[in-house]
This record gives C-alpha cells, structure tokens and sequence, in this order.
C-alpha cells in the first residue's frame, strides 16, 4: 500500500516504522527542517510511562492504554538501529509531611481507579532508602510497580533512522494545508495517516497546554527510577536518564506561549526537586524547555477511522503513554493483519 503520514512527532514516527517494515511504501510530511528538529511535542517530555500515576487526571480506559503500551514499547524498539534507553522498574510517589493530606487524598483515589494489583504500595522510610538512597526529606512514599520511562530524544531519533532504512521516504519542511480521504495536499495515496497535533486545526478543536523542563547534569546522584513528589499546588517529577541525567518537570499551563522557561517556574520546580533530592544542589541545568501539548477540550485522545483515513490527536500530557496503544488499535481498524503493531 501507499501510506501518506501528515506529522512525524512520535505517532508519525512509530506509524513508520512499522508500516514500512511490513513493506509498505510510506511518505511523511512535516513542516521541521529535519528529524532532528525539536518542534514536535515528543521533544519535550521526560518520557515518563505511568499509567497508574496518571489516574489522577485520566480514566480508568487510558490507564488501560497505558498498561498496554507497556507490554508493546520493547517489542517496537526491537531491530531499531540506535539503542533506546528503556526501564520498568517502577516509579516512586512521594509526600512531605505537611502535604499528607492531599497526598493521601490522591493515594485513594489512585487505589480506587486502579485495575487489581496494579495499587499503590506504602514504603516505610527504610524502604525508600533501600530503593533509593538519594532521595531525602519526604515523609511517605509508595511505590507503584510496573511503571516505567524511556529516553524520548533517543527514541525519536532511532526511530526516524529505522524507518529510513526501511524506505521510508521523508518531506521535511512541508507543511500539510489540506487532508482528504487518500489525499494529502491533493497527492493520493491508499490510505492516510493524520497526527499533526497542533498542526490539525481547525479542522480538531485543539488548543495547545505549556510544558517545561529542564536536564540536569547531576554526577554521584543517583537516581533509578521516576519519582512525583506530590505538592498541593504542583506535580514535580525527576526522570533519571543515562549520563549523570535527571530531568525535571513539568508544569501545565493553559497557555500557548512558547518563549523560555520562566522564572516562576524555574523556582517552583528545581525547589521542590532540591526538597527530595538534597545532592540536587550543585547540579549544573544543562538544557531548559519549553513546548506545547495538544489538548482537545475534554483533555482525552481522539482516534477516528473512515475509509482511507485515520486520525489521532490530543494526546495532550500523555503521549509516550499512549501512542503504541492508540498505534495499535488505529492499524487493527484497518482489517490488514500484517500491519499491526503485535499479534492479538
């Protein structure tokens, strides 16, 4: 088949992959320069893959998703031609005294939503510092087993360069105006693939939600796995990754602004990051940024199939969450066996 793919963020990148390993002709367009270009939304994410987590601001059917994409991402990263840093050893929630409140409140909200012994687990302090020994200062913590992160930039660069040694066959610089069953910008294709993100508006009413982070280079701090110190106000996180890497994250704003990171939130979120992770303090940031998520109104993803095309958007804060699964079951819609993501 002929397969146009309007956006090459991480759907784009992921539908490539594997629609042209199963020997499909595939052209992407994008309006970046190149792939490395940091346009995309999937540049500017820690990759954090917690489906449990995300209860909190998502349903009890995304956190099936999620779950779901868990078993998919190492069977994708399989055959890719750059390494991809991924780990599931689960991920840390954490409280100071004084938030016990609302961390609690949180706590049983997650066990209520959660799927059978995918819960919450309390830690004593002996048990974090076991896990741990970094972190300093919370006063309760619990463990959610299974969860996850993965290395975003590496995945999005390995995967563009697995895809280009299949065949895939990359218009960079192409902004998509106008998307038909079997058309992009007037070319026909067998079938087309939109996930442009902020790009399909008007056509999906979008709007974009401000995310930053920031890379610090931390070395003799050790981290193994996510942690979200749970504030009252904000929803820190700190991802390690490979390097003496930890980033930092993530504040939502309804904003579409894309200027730097702001002071504001600089303070916030390397403060409470300091306050769990004392050795944090003569970390040197090596990289900020700031990005934009696309959300449709009810902040929960869109997939829609017609005959020779497909939708996916608004994965807003969720996208490495979600994006195997939604992949999965856009190409199960299809009725073409040889193209899905994994066996049923």
């Amino acid at each position: 088949m002929s397969i146009g793919i309007a956006g090459a963020g991480l759907l784009g990148r992921l539908l490539a992959w594997q629609l042209s390993g199963a020997g499909h002709r595939v052209t992407v367009f994008d309006p970046a320069a190149g792939p490395l270009e940091r346009g995309a939304a999937a540049w500017t994410a820690a990759g954090m893959l917690s489906p449990l987590a995300e209860l909190e601001c998502a349903s009890t059917d995304l956190a099936r998703l999620g779950l779901r994409s868990l078993v998919l991402w190492p069977r994708l990263l399989t055959g890719l031609p750059q390494p991809v840093d991924l780990r599931c050893e689960g991920s840390l929630l954490l409280a100071h005294g004084a938030d016990l409140g609302s961390a609690k409140r949180l706590i049983d909200l997650l066990t209520a939503k959660a799927p059978e012994g995918h819960r919450p687990e309390p830690l004593t302090m002996l048990q974090l510092q076991s896990l741990e020994p970094g972190v300093q200062g919370p006063a309760h913590a619990w463990l959610l087993r299974g969860e996850g992160q993965i290395h975003t930039v590496q995945a999005l660069q390995a995967l563009a360069a697995g895809a280009t040694a299949r065949g895939t066959r990359w218009r960079w610089g192409q902004a998509v105006e106008e998307i038909l069953p079997g058309r992009i910008d007037g070319e026909r294709f067998d079938w087309v693939f939109d996930v442009r993100g902020l790009g399909a508006r008007p056509t999906l009413p979008l709007r974009g939600v401000r995310g930053e982070i920031f890379w610090l280079h931390a070395p003799g701090v050790t981290l193994h796995r996510p942690l979200r110190l749970l504030h009252p106000r904000w929803r820190v996180y700190l991802v390690p990754r490979p390097g003496d890497l930890i980033v930092v994250g993530a504040s939502e704003i309804e904003s579409e602004d894309r200027s730097p990171v702001s002071v504001r939130s600089t303070l916030a979120l390397l403060s409470s990051a300091h306050s769990v992770m004392p050795g944090l303090a003569e970390a040197r940031i090596v990289h900020s940024e700031a990005n934009l998520r696309p959300a449709l109104p009810d902040n929960l993803p869109q997939l829609h199939t017609q005959p020779g095309l497909t939708r996916i958007n608004g994965l807003f804060r969720h996208g490495w969450l979600l994006a195997p699964a939604l992949a999965e079951q856009a190409l199960a819609a299809l009725d073409l066996s040889r193209i899905a993501l994994s066996p049923p």
